[in-house]
């Protein structure tokens, strides 16, 4: 009776949310709770019971401290209640259920309450308690619901209040207070793209949740009500210092405050300290805009890992709403040092570039990433549109960017190639200036439509030549005969085992083929500075070969770390014919070989760079010198460095800036190794060096 009685007040005297708040709460009233919260901890919708809300996902450099940027689709971050400020609490109380440590999830006091007023035509008064509101925001968060679930979730209708307040009951009889507490600042939202209480505490006044002020935490929660129109930074300034006033007055009533400190909190000046939280990799700070490249590595490198999402689209999303914190292995002290390297070749005014990778062997992780470019979506001069400002991915290649000709680098390959075939570092051969090859001959280098390439400095170059100084004079003849003698299939196998990726249509079908593919030990390959670093790394690391990795560590949001994050790594070489290529890799830039064999290089400058400490690498020109390409390494560190202008292949660098390319390199090392002891590389044995 009592029931119909109210459906037909309903009909005749409300609308909007009251009509719903009316029904329920009168029955409750009189004792009709039970009934009307049927709803089970069981039958609740999922997300309710254990609601996973999109969150921030936040990535630091490797300090764990230095924050590169945040991905996110709603700027939210969880928080135990133990990290908000009390005051905050017992804000957002007053300000939206003061009763809210009285009722049991439905407040019938403030439901009749509303009804009378809204049916005499006084303010329009609403009754959604706090859990109440709770549920409305899980619901309308429910990625699981279909478009008109959520209409439903948020209609202005009897049956959507109805559905509330028995989930609200239902919510109560499991979850304590606090706990739902908890879960309502984190979810809700307090404008300016900030949602739940840590979101607004940077976005409103650059602090954790627990150092707000008493008129801080009265600020933020008076916006619940009206979180854009009522918003300080973007709306109505006067209504948000009004909100305040009415959230202390609120406080106060509760006794939680008292009328002195209200009154006092009133008179605050608002003082709002803006912080906006960076949004994927183009808005890297401007003053690092460099990290920008790096960023959007790790987001590549994200973006394939499995672990992550059965799609790439499933992976970015997860990246965007998982709420992962994310520490990188970029070292900013490292990626400084190797900007300022670059850019002393040349300046972010040039066409010309040097990207620059630094890789730690052993793990594979990636230190730093540097190029003469801002990583910007802005506009270019008109005289020059394709630069400074570009997310072109320069160093670690891909989306677009196949890489660049490296040159003599990849003698390193066909060298590892013959001495795991078993040839020693010993293997002699008498290089002419020009060498007459079985494969076919190409415009410019045939002879009899033989493929008949030659030394760059026959004086310098021919004559007798070991792997030692062949590797380090970089005899191109010794080196094609080489692979003449294991086949090319070889060399390029050991290249791809070392990960050298080829993205380029030709290499790619040139790869396919690989024995008839003899210009490979030349470098004619297209490939990237991390590619190269990272082979080079394998090499430092006694053949152990780990993919290029981008992170120290990854956690979700309930602290358990992701296996992702972990290197990945397998012994790709023999280490005794690591040890090997490393001895004679010794030659181009010392004469620190086990045997003594080194007898001229194309970088000696790198030793007194690295004074003191024994070093590796190998220099590269591609043809006409239109790049100039230096790889260096110890125990602790590769990097590799790439003199080119990435968007006219036919604008040659010049022989000129090899010395400059190998001193950014080497100069690059020697600040990344600072501080840290002194390795040496083991002696090959005997047998692989002399035979």
């Amino acid at each position: 009776m009592l029931l119909g009685i109210l459906r037909l007040a309903l009909s005749g005297v409300l609308a909007g949310l009251v009509v719903a708040a009316a029904t329920l709460p009168l029955a409750l009233a009189a004792g009709g709770m039970a009934k009307a919260g049927s709803d089970t901890w069981e039958n609740l919708p999922t997300n309710l019971a254990t609601p996973r809300p999109a969150e921030t996902t936040y990535v630091y450099a490797s300090d764990a401290k230095t924050l590169i940027t945040t991905f996110y689709d709603e700027n939210r971050r969880d928080v135990q209640l133990d990290q908000v400020a009390k005051v905050l609490q017992q804000a957002v109380v007053a300000a939206e259920d003061a009763r809210f440590y009285q009722h049991h999830g439905v407040d019938a006091r403030g439901v009749l309450r509303a009804f009378v007023s809204n049916s005499r035509g006084g303010a329009q008064q609403g009754a959604s308690t706090l859990t109440m509101q709770y549920v409305r925001n899980v619901l309308k968060n429910d990625a699981s619901l279909t478009p008109q679930q959520h209409l439903e979730a948020l209609a202005d209708s009897p049956a959507r209040k109805l559905r509330e307040m028995r989930y609200a009951g239902a919510l109560e009889k499991r979850m304590s207070k606090a706990e739902i507490l908890r879960r309502y600042l984190n979810i809700s939202y307090f404008g300016s793209g900030a949602y739940g209480i840590y979101a607004a505490s940077q976005t409103y006044f650059g602090k954790v949740p627990a150092e707000l002020t008493l008129p801080e935490a009265a600020l933020l929660a008076g916006l619940l009500q009206s979180p854009d129109a009522d918003n300080p930074l973007t709306g109505d300034r006067e209504t948000a210092l009004k909100r305040r006033a009415y959230t202390l007055e609120s406080m106060a009533k509760m006794r939680v405050i008292t009328p002195a400190e209200a009154t006092a909190a009133k008179g605050t000046q608002l003082k709002l300290t803006e912080r906006r939280l960076p949004n994927d990799c183009t808005s890297v700070a401007r003053e690092h805009n460099d990290w920008g490249f790096f960023c959007d590595y790790f987001r590549q490198w994200w973006n394939s890992q499995p672990e992550f999402g059965a799609t790439a689209m499933d992976r970015d999303e997860n990246l965007r709403t998982g709420g992962y914190t994310v520490v990188t292995s970029l070292d900013p002290n490292v990626q400084a040092t190797a900007l300022a390297q670059s850019l002393g070749v040349y300046g972010y005014g040039s066409a010309r570039s040097v990207p620059l990778a630094v890789v730690q062997p052993g793990s594979g992780r990636v230190l730093a990433m540097a190029v003469n470019r801002h990583f910007s979506l802005e506009a270019n001069p008109r005289e020059h549109p394709q630069y400074p400002n570009t997310v072109n991915q320069l160093i670690s290649g891909g989306s677009g960017v196949d890489g660049y000709q490296a040159g003599s680098t990849f003698k390193m390959f066909t060298m590892l190639a013959a001495l795991e075939a078993g040839l020693p570092l010993s293997t002699r051969f008498n290089a002419p200036a020009r060498i007459v090859t079985n494969w076919p001959g190409s415009a410019g280098a045939s002879c009899g439509g033989h493929w008949c390439p030659a030394n760059d400095s026959p004086s310098w170059m021919d004559g007798e030549r070991t792997m030692w100084n062949g590797f380090g004079r970089s005899v191109n003849t010794y080196f094609v005969w080489l692979e003449q003698q294991i086949g090319a299939r070889r060399a390029v196998e050991m290249a791809q085992r070392l990960g050298i990726v080829f993205r380029g249509d030709l290499d790619v079908s040139l790869a396919a083929k690989a024995e008839g593919w003899g210009s490979f030990t030349l470098g004619t390959a297209l490939t990237t500075p991390l590619d190269l670093a990272n082979a080079y790394a394998a090499v430092a690391a006694g053949g152990l070969y780990c993919q290029p990795l981008p992170v120290l560590s990854i956690t979700d949001p309930d602290g358990r770390p992701a296996d992702a994050a972990g290197p990945k790594c397998k012994q790709a070489v023999d280490p005794d014919v690591a040890a090997a290529a490393t001895d004679a890799a010794r030659c181009p830039v010392s004469k620190g070989s086990s045997y003594g064999r080194c007898d001229g290089g194309t970088a000696e400058a790198v030793s007194g760079i690295l004074s003191g400490r024994p070093v590796a690498g190998k220099t590269g020109s591609s043809e006409n010198n239109a790049t100039e390409t230096f790889v260096g390494f110890t125990p602790q560190i590769a990097a590799a460095g790439i003199a080119v202008n990435v968007d006219n292949p036919n604008d040659y660098v010049g022989g000129g800036v090899s010395s400059s390319v190998n001193g950014a390199v080497a100069q690059t090392m020697a600040a990344t190794l600072r501080g840290q002891p002194v390795q040496g590389f083991p002696a090959p044995s005997r047998a692989r060096a002399l035979g």
